[in-house]
Parts: structure tokens; C-alpha cells; sequence
């Protein structure tokens, strides 16, 4: 995925200057590229088959349910904000936040972005956080899955379900925010939307 995404900005280099809105996003998607470390991108084109089968069956056999900080963050983020979600969903809402990571609208770590307001009751980003509830992990097989699922995000894992959404919401509330967002996708219980680009005046 990663070959062929570094081929595709390759060849649309010269487009993007006729056109500000595209640029905006290739930039996105470069800065995103450079967001990986060198380590990451040889391991995983090296790796060969990169697509992700959004199965539970896959996921056991192609990655680790252990990490790191960053790791830590987003699997506690997915088990308490999507461990009754499909495999698939779980990717998706993961993609939601690798993808505020690589925006400048947001903090530029995996931790930073999940605890972003916490501290604030019902003004953060993510409600487990600020709800005043307690954060048990009680299920330990959802934990491991969502784990599995937090491994291969944050070692650069494609994003390929949400068209790069950085909102999401369940079908049971309509916040504010839905009505000016565009909506990306619909997957499981979560309805999916991407934050207008900032484009540069440079």
C-alpha cells in the first residue's frame, strides 16, 4: 500500500498545482508519508501483503496484541469506544484517530489526541475519558482484539475505510458538527465524517 501510494504522489505531483483543494489533500497525505518513520515504511512494504481482511481470523494471525505508549492509548481508546464494533469498525474508528494525528488541527500523538480536554467533564474528545466513570478493562479478549487491531495502526497500517474521517459519532445522537461535516462513511453503529482541510496561503 505504502509503494503504491508513494508511486500515485509521485505521479500527481505536478497536477496538485492547478489545483489548491487537491493539493491540500496531497499535502495530507505526504505529510502523513513522512509522519512514518524509515523503519516502518521498509518493514512493512517488505512485508509484501499488505492489505488488511478486516476478519478476526486475520487479525490473530497477522498481529501482536502488545506495544508501546502510543500502542496502549489507542487500544484502551478502541476498548472503550468500539470493543462491540466488528473487526471492521474497530479499524475504522482507529483510522479517526491516526488520522487527527497527521492533522495540524489536532495534537500530533496517538496519547495527546485521545486525552485531548480530558480533565473538562463532557468537554473532551472522546467521552470515556472526561465521563467520570471508571476505566476497568474487564473484557480481556476484547482488549486483545482491539490490541491486535491498535498494533497494526500505529506500526502505519492502510486507512482505507473512512475516506480519511476524523469525526465519528454513534446513530443514536446527531451532534452539531454532523450537519456541517460531509460524511464518509457509515460502518456498523458509527457514522464517519472528514474535517474541512485547511488550506495554506503560502
Amino acid at each position: 500500500m505504502f509503494r503504491t501510494m508513494i508511486c500515485a504522489l509521485s505521479l500527481l505531483a505536478g497536477v496538485a498545482q492547478a489545483d489548491t483543494s487537491f493539493k491540500a489533500v496531497l499535502d495530507h497525505e505526504t505529510r502523513a508519508l513522512q509522519a512514518i518513520s524509515a523503519e516502518k515504511r521498509a518493514t512493512f512494504l517488505a512485508s509484501g501483503d499488505t492489505d488488511i481482511r478486516y476478519s478476526r481470523d486475520w487479525l490473530v494471525q497477522n498481529s501482536a496484541a502488545n506495544g508501546g505508549e502510543d500502542w496502549r492509548c489507542l487500544a484502551e481508546a478502541l476498548y472503550f469506544e468500539a470493543r462491540g464494533e466488528s473487526v471492521k469498525g474497530q479499524f475504522a474508528v482507529a483510522e479517526v484517530i491516526m488520522n487527527r494525528v497527521d492533522s495540524s488541527n489536532y495534537p500530533d500523538t496517538v496519547c495527546g489526541v485521545i486525552n485531548q480536554g480530558t480533565g473538562r467533564k463532557y468537554q473532551c474528545q472522546f467521552t470515556y475519558t472526561c465521563d467520570g466513570n471508571p476505566q476497568v478493562i474487564a473484557e480481556q479478549g476484547a482488549f486483545r482484539q482491539v490490541g491486535r487491531v491498535a498494533h497494526l495502526m500505529v506500526n502505519g497500517a492502510e486507512r482505507a475505510l473512512t475516506d480519511g474521517a476524523t469525526h465519528y459519532h454513534t446513530k443514536a445522537v446527531s451532534p452539531r458538527w454532523a450537519r456541517t461535516y460531509p460524511r464518509t462513511a457509515t460502518i456498523g453503529s458509527h457514522h464517519f465524517y472528514r474535517q474541512a482541510y485547511r488550506v495554506s496561503s503560502n
